[in-house]
């Protein structure tokens, strides 16, 4: 069915904010054959040829449904992933800092969200070029590394696909994002992530899928810095009904059925 002009103005409105977030070493034409949606609340530098991957977002954006359940509503079933608020941090080297947000196994495949903190620039790592030919601004990287069955997304677009610049530790263009990540056909179909990069008042995700089931997902904060993430699985054949996020104290903060 043909969307109607004010589906169309905001599905053309959910990609601008779209194509901004994690730009990809190579053109994200790579980067958008695994990913449904991006929201991002600030524009940051895009990588060039984001224009050209539109009709694959909008077309992943008029099948996909979206997000969330408060606590005390809905079906029992909760079901968390495997993340601790307070999980420990490794660090690679003394500039690197690497945190699990989340890890389990969903359909027969293991999974795993981390986020991986760069305190400078990395050697081989070059700042990418605006829209407008400047070059974006940072003295530091965030980089988000997601794996589905042992194969990490976004592979095709380099080591430094998924990574974006940030300038220290306490950058707010760190947050405000939340994606549906995959391996397959723009991350619609297969085992998928949704992964979200919450500012600093969110303590969890909530999830709830077509099926009735629903998802608690708790934030993890890379130590040192104001960079947070949650992530959640959703299986082969599901969709996502509605997302909540809630604050320490079960206060609902965000209801995203947007998608839907």
């Amino acid at each position: 069915m043909t969307p109607d002009p004010e589906q169309e103005d905001r599905l053309r409105a959910a990609f601008a904010r779209s194509r901004d977030a994690y730009p990809s070493s190579l053109p994200p034409v790579e980067r958008i054959l695994t990913v449904a949606r991006t929201h991002r609340r600030r524009r940051r530098a895009a990588a060039a040829g984001a224009v050209a991957g539109a009709v694959c977002v909008l077309t992943a954006a008029l099948t996909l449904p979206f997000l969330g359940q408060r606590p005390s509503v809905g079906p029992a079933h909760t079901a968390s992933p495997s993340a601790s608020p307070t999980a420990t941090a490794t660090t690679g080297t003394p500039d690197t800092v690497t945190v699990r947000v989340a890890d389990g196994t969903t359909d027969g495949q293991s999974w795993s969200v981390a986020l991986e903190f760069h305190r400078a620039l990395p050697k081989g790592y070059t700042l990418p070029a605006s829209p407008g030919g400047t070059t974006a601004s940072g003295n530091a990287l965030l980089c988000q590394r997601m794996y589905i069955a042992g194969v990490r997304i976004d592979r095709q677009g380099g080591p430094w696909s998924d990574c974006q610049p940030v300038t220290g530790t306490h950058d707010p263009d760190g947050s405000g994002s939340t994606g549906l990540w995959g391996l397959h056909d723009k991350g619609t179909t297969g085992t998928r992530l949704m992964v979200s990069n919450p500012g600093p008042e969110v303590a969890y995700g909530l999830l709830r899928l077509s099926d009735g089931s629903q998802a608690k997902a708790p934030v993890v904060t890379v130590p040192g810095t104001g960079y947070r993430a949650w992530a959640a699985p959703i299986r082969d054949g599901q969709t996502i009904a509605a997302v909540d996020q809630y604050d320490a104290h079960d206060r609902r903060l965000s209801h995203d059925t947007y998608w839907h």
